[in-house]
């Protein structure tokens, strides 16, 4: 399996992408690439159209993908073409997450043969910084299925379906056929640790007393 790290978008308060913030030293990126290979994954690419991933001595996967970072409401197109396009089984992890040693395991260890979502749900674990569910990762063996569902969920969208721009919550609800604009908490695996990503530099302090 393909193990896909998606570092798209445009951060502009940001004075480099928010993916190469430093968390005790390490770089996001660098510490989601060290993570997944101590779990023995070798098939490891970034996701982005920047050159300044190249440093980090995995692929580089660029594609036509004119997904930016976007007001409420308003982009330039769909988040859901931030996936690179592949019909091989693919895990996609999102690049400004950072994730425990037990996250990343349990991602790598689950099995499936059709879509399996990673993300946070209530109750909260009392380390968590949010008080909202975040989604971490995706893990896509049906890719038929899959890149079906996203061309539905830009088309639900064009008509006016969801009540904002669809992102990874919208294209869960689609793909598993649960009732739009509602999110399921039991429908995907649960990772309730300290687990997050970050919105703000601020966010970094959080999570940095989690790791050692």
């Amino acid at each position: 399996m393909k193990f896909i790290i998606m570092c798209g978008g445009e951060y502009k308060q940001w004075e480099t992408p928010r993916h190469l913030t430093e968390i005790k030293g390490e770089t996001i990126i660098a510490r989601t690439i060290r993570l997944l290979r101590e779990n023995r994954v070798e098939d490891i690419s970034i996701s982005s159209n920047n050159p300044v991933f190249e440093q980090f001595g995995v692929p580089i996967l660029k594609h036509q993908n004119d997904y930016v970072a976007y007001e409420y409401n308003k982009c330039e197109s769909y988040w859901c073409d931030g996936f690179y396009p592949t019909f091989e089984p693919t895990c996609y992890l999102f690049g400004d997450v950072v994730f425990s040693e037990n996250a990343i395991k349990t991602i790598v260890d689950t099995w499936t043969e059709n879509i399996e979502f990673f993300a946070s749900a209530p109750p909260f674990n009392k380390n968590y910084s949010k008080k909202w569910a975040e989604p971490f990762a995706l893990k896509v063996v049906d890719t038929d299925r899959f890149w079906r569902g996203i061309k539905m969920c830009k088309t639900l969208a064009d008509y006016g379906f969801f009540a904002r721009e669809p992102i990874m919550w919208e294209l869960w609800q689609v793909l598993e056929g649960t009732p739009l604009n509602q999110i399921d908490y039991t429908n995907y695996t649960v990772i309730n640790d300290w687990t997050c990503d970050i919105d703000e530099p601020g966010d970094i302090r959080k999570l940095e007393r989690f790791i050692k």
